[in-house]
Formats: structure tokens, sequence, C-alpha cells
């Protein structure tokens, strides 16, 4: 996948962009002491694109702020089948809804690009936030955001149909990354590079009906694919699909 902007929170399954598209900082607002105090607790870690972070059912410990980078995290089913849950940006963090020691992670998070984060084990964690009140309202907040990511990523996967996800997925792409293309037909490209399968991972599909729909939308004439990168050409046919129940 190339590299991408930080215009949003991340990548994620939404029913509309505005519903979780602030990025939130777990630490970036706090005043400078409180900032060194935290920063103080926790740990420099780099991990290389396919490194993972934390695999699910590990025992937990603590949580992991992005400092640069791309994450992603995903949950993986008896089955062995996965589905992708966000690719966070820098400011966000993973490792939740724990957030002190105890438990074990119900996810798991891997590198989708070189990155660095700071880990705050879960020992003290807990002392910290009371000791800083300032943390404890971000934990909050930054928990309140998950909450919306969630829930409307649960919304889209109970509630539309695959078709409508493909659509409502490059929509969010198109919207957030897309740029209008120099030459050809004038369409919008999506300065994101996202593979056939992690487009499924996202969608809950499986690679072989995520190429035959894109196929398929590239002879309805709606977007070309364009080494490797997609192209859309009628906005207003996609946000039809996104809206209109085919399957």
């Amino acid at each position: 996948m190339s590299d991408i902007g930080d215009k949003t929170a991340g990548i994620l399954l939404t029913e509309a962009d505005g519903a979780v598209t602030r990025q939130q900082s777990l630490i970036g607002r706090l005043p400078s002491a409180a900032r060194e105090r935290v920063e103080r607790h926790g740990r420099k870690q780099s991990y290389l694109r396919g490194e993972i972070l934390f695999l699910q059912g590990d025992v937990h410990d603590g949580i992991v702020i992005i400092e640069s980078g791309l994450v992603r995290s995903y949950y993986t089913a008896p089955s062995g089948k996965e589905i992708t849950l966000a690719y966070w940006l820098p400011g966000n963090f993973v490792g939740g809804p724990e957030i002190f020691d105890g438990g074990v992670h119900v996810w798991s998070a891997v590198a989708a690009k070189n990155s660095t984060v700071t880990h705050l084990p879960g020992a003290g964690l807990r002392d910290l936030a009371r000791d800083v009140p300032d943390l404890a309202i971000e934990i909050i907040e930054a928990l309140s955001f998950k909450a919306r990511c969630y829930s409307s990523l649960a919304q889209m996967l109970g509630t539309r149909s695959l078709s409508q996800r493909l659509a409502q997925v490059l929509l969010h792409l198109a919207n957030t990354y897309g740029f209008d293309e120099e030459a050809g037909d004038g369409g919008i490209v999506i300065a994101a590079a996202f593979t056939h399968a992690e487009i499924a991972n996202l969608i809950g599909a499986t690679r072989q009906w995520v190429t035959i729909s894109l196929n398929r939308m590239q002879k309805e004439g709606v977007l070309r694919q364009k080494r490797g990168m997609l192209v859309i050409q009628r906005l207003d046919l996609l946000s039809a699909a996104a809206s209109a129940d085919e399957d």
C-alpha cells in the first residue's frame, strides 16, 4: 500500500465521511509538563511494515500510541478469516478497549507501513491517570472516539450489502485522498493504493469478489484501474451504488 496523507483518523468502514474524521491524539493536547511525564512513562518502539505489534489473545499490557506510520487493527475469526477494523494514523492509539493492565487483546495490530509508536505500559498507567487529570480526560475522549468508529463499522456490516460497502469505501477514499487527474478523462485519482485483498478485508468480502466487482464497475464506466491505482470516473454513479442494494 502506498503512503497516504493524514486528513482523517484513518481508513475504516463508515456510514459517512463526517462520522469519524476527527483525528484523536491521546497526548498531543496535554500541557507540556503533563505530556513529558506521560512520555517518561512510555517507551518508543519502531516496527517495519508487516511486523506485529500484538496479537489477538496476547496478555494485555497497556496501549500503543502511533507517532508515525500506519497501523492496521484486525479481528481473526475461529475459521481463520480476517476482517480489518481500521487503518490508524499518527495521533491515534491501538490496544483498547482495555487501557490498564489485565485481560487479553481482543484483536490484533500490525504495522501497515514502517511505524514508530510509544507504548504506555498498563502497570502504573492507572496511577498516572489519577495524578494527571488531563490524561484521564483524553483517555475518556479517545475511548468515545473509538466507540463511534466501531459503532459505525457495526452498522455498516449489519445493514449494508457488500456492493454498498464497496461503493462507500471507494467514496470515502475518493473524498479523502482523491485529486483531479491531470490527463485522460478527467477522473478522480485515489492517491492511496490498496490491494484487492486489503479492500476485501475492509468490507468483509473475498479478494475474488472485490476483483470481479471492480472489473464490473470498470465496464460500467464508474471507474478505471490504472497501474495499481483507482480512477473514479462517475462519482454520481458511485454515490448511487452506495445507497442502492444490488445484492
